[in-house]
């Protein structure tokens, strides 16, 4: 077990920092990209701007996965990459596999759960944020 809470561990605060430096070049981005395009003159530039911010957080998920899915296959927890990219994005978004691990990796999939539940969490409270901000919501009209 304590393998798994090592690995987990360090899994959490790789993927916790991609994260945070992920959400910050976004938002510097779409700042800059906001204001060359003047995306928030008009509904349609803000829908742009706010597309490409899911799309950048998706991008970030993506890293934050595939990294998960290499450990998998690095230890031999799971086979081939391909097999592991599947189980790490079914453990990542808490849908859950059919999948089993052996034994004694089955601790590292809980934890992967745990900390795509908080950085999906996160990306969720980032968007609202950047919906009202850039996006083609304002605060008081629809929400």
């Amino acid at each position: 077990m304590l393998p798994n809470l090592v690995l987990g561990t360090l899994l959490i605060s790789a993927t916790v920092l991609i994260h945070t430096l992920g959400l910050m070049v976004l938002s510097r981005s779409m700042a800059r990209i906001v204001r060359w395009f003047r995306l928030h003159r008009h509904d349609f530039g803000r829908t742009v701007a706010i597309t490409t911010t899911v799309l950048g957080i998706f991008a970030i998920h993506t890293l934050e996965i595939w990294l998960w899915a290499a450990a998998y296959s690095i230890t031999g927890a799971i086979g081939s990459f391909d097999v592991a990219l599947t189980f790490s994005t079914e453990m990542f978004s808490t849908v859950g596999s059919g999948m089993h691990l052996f034994a004694n990796w089955r601790q590292l999939a809980a934890l992967e759960s745990v900390d795509g539940f908080i950085l999906i969490g996160w990306s969720i409270a980032y968007l609202v944020a950047a919906s009202t901000r850039h996006g083609p919501f304002r605060s008081g009209e629809h929400f």
